[in-house]
């Protein structure tokens, strides 16, 4: 059977659940065991996709298809695992199940409720998929903060887990300790309160987990053994850190992962994992070179706030990309709808290279496309990423097939040349108003051109991901296609359709040739989704390579 772990968090939101969960996931793995993970969301969406980017972070796509929330990609890149819908688990998913059990009387014609059935399905959720991955150990992360009604019911879960397996299930509750600048002494007391609203769940957490700016000391760690009833060596100190990915090296040399271990009375096969992760993590501490890289997006600014969750794996592709070739990512920040002003090509021209995420509807497409023109015109490196592609394509419709009026259906829906138009199977889902999952979602296979930068790039720094050339398998998130109408066109022009569907249909990337541009990749798919730590995105890659070509 499954050992389990449960994750918590008290005090604020965003103070590293995920991170710590993917850690610690990432750390018994490392001693050769099999592992699973589970995101437990508290709202009632049954998935991520139609949530806001600015309220919620990006929408984290999967092989599957499933729309799920950014931790799962943290998750994926930590652990270098692909999940799966099921490893999503959101309380209205739950919910959702339990009223089509009630309603094809599944429970006999008893009275179903809220506090029995819903966290009995959770348990069968999770039991589910750590019978279904084989795992040693199944880590849990319980969403939202403790104290909230959403994530009672999760709770209640883990307390049931904990009376009916006993020594077989832990939780561990991150808490925050602030350090108020007018009192200049770091105050546990924050902690011990969300430590109690755990108790009063009927859980006594087995390890908790201090997150401060600094680390902790020992008289902040003898109160909370002494209030939070958790032994010393238990309590792990976790203050703040330039790289994520120091966290896992932290962990374990606060003896995390052994006094797990021990806890759980696992059998280990330690392997050099965690070696190679620290020694990248060494040799990060050592860069002092930089390149500056631009994103132009609209979905990082929120009033007087930057948000930059809502492209976190395209920055985590640069990072990973960066790092490998030894430098560090400057990145500057473009708002998309906010692009007219004269300067824009003096500050382009200040870039080593030049990213267009991903993007929905029609606000700041003109100040992307802009951005665009500029950058094929100076030559400076660029990568499109799914709509960045497709504003690629209308600016070369505009500016070299001299189609003035070329835009995308998604932008203007009369527009006179849709090189960008709504696939087929699209338009009844729009006329019905069925948005949620029916647009293009998970694997794609991808066929690469012969002789193409693609399909150098793939080849030049591919990984065990992608290792079936000609054909790859990507991600994909949209709902509108690359016009075949036009293809002719396009290519007569000199645009290269470098990446297209095995059966020839859909147009999956597009290129300049390198004799007119240095760098010019536009994808219909999402690279940035299949990151990971130690094995950067070929596609991220040769990008980084021709910015330092440029920086040079």
């Amino acid at each position: 059977m499954s050992k389990y772990i449960f994750v918590s968090g008290g005090v604020i939101s965003g103070i590293g659940k995920g991170i710590t969960s993917a850690s610690i996931a990432f750390l018994l793995k490392s001693q050769g065991l099999k592992i699973t993970m589970i995101k437990a969301d508290p709202y009632l969406n049954v998935d991520a996709g139609t949530m806001n980017p600015l309220e919620h972070g990006e929408t984290f796509v999967l092989e599957d298809g499933f729309e799920t929330d950014m931790d799962i990609g943290t998750y994926e890149r930590f652990v270098n695992e692909s999940f799966t819908r099921r490893n999503s688990m959101t309380c209205g998913a739950v919910i959702n199940q339990v009223i089509k059990d009630e309603r094809s009387l599944a429970y006999d014609g008893k009275w179903v409720s809220l506090d029995y059935h819903v966290p009995d399905e959770i348990i069968h959720w999770i039991e589910k998929v750590a019978k279904d991955a084989k795992a040693d150990v199944t880590v849990i992360e319980i969403g939202g903060t403790v104290g909230e009604i959403g994530n009672g019911i999760f709770l209640e879960a883990n307390k049931i887990m904990k009376s009916r397996y006993g020594n077989d299930v832990i939780h561990v509750h991150l808490s925050y300790l602030p350090l108020p600048p007018t009192l200049g002494e770091m105050k546990s007391k924050p902690v011990q309160i969300s430590t109690q609203v755990v108790n009063s769940h009927g859980i006594l957490p087995d390890f908790l987990i201090a997150r401060s700016e600094q680390g902790i000391d020992k008289v902040r760690i003898e109160k909370l053994s002494t209030y939070c009833l958790v032994p010393k060596e238990n309590i792990i100190s976790a203050p703040d850190v330039e790289y994520i990915y120091e966290v896992p090296v932290n962990y374990s040399k606060e003896d995390l992962t052994k006094n797990i271990i021990k806890k759980l009375n696992l059998k280990t096969k330690p392997t050099d994992m965690l070696e190679k992760w620290s020694k990248k993590m060494k040799k990060i501490r050592s860069i002092d070179r930089e390149l500056n890289i631009g994103i132009v997006g609209k979905y990082f600014k929120s009033g007087k706030f930057d948000l930059k969750d809502s492209y976190v794996s395209v920055l985590e592709a640069i990072n990973h990309a960066c790092w490998e070739q030894g430098y560090k990512a400057n990145i500057v920040w473009f708002v998309a709808d906010k692009l007219e002003k004269k300067s824009l090509r003096k500050e382009l021209m200040q870039l080593d290279g030049v990213i267009v995420p991903q993007g929905w509807g029609a606000r700041g497409a003109e100040g992307k496309i802009r951005a665009i023109e500029i950058i094929r015109e100076e030559k400076i490196p660029y990568l499109g990423l799914c709509y960045g592609m497709q504003m690629a394509v209308i600016e070369f419709a505009r500016n070299v097939l001299k189609l003035k009026d070329a835009n995308s259906q998604e932008v203007n829906p009369k527009t006179e040349h849709s090189v960008i138009h709504l696939m087929e199977d699209q338009k009844k889902n729009i006329k019905n108003g069925t948005y949620g999952g029916t647009i293009r979602l998970g694997g794609w296979p991808c066929k690469v051109e012969e002789g193409s930068l693609l399909e150098k790039m793939y080849k030049t720094y591919g990984n065990g991901l992608f290792s079936s050339l000609p054909i790859v398998d990507e991600r994909h998130r949209h709902r509108y296609e690359f016009n075949n109408e036009y293809r002719e066109q396009f290519e007569d022009a000199g645009l290269i359709l470098s990446g297209k569907s095995p059966d020839d249909n859909l147009v999956e990337a597009i290129e300049l040739p390198k004799k007119i541009h240095p760098f010019f990749i536009g994808t219909q798919y999402h690279p940035e989704l299949k990151t990971r730590f130690l094995e950067p995105h070929p596609l991220f890659m040769g990008f980084v390579k021709a910015c330092s070509n440029r920086s040079a």
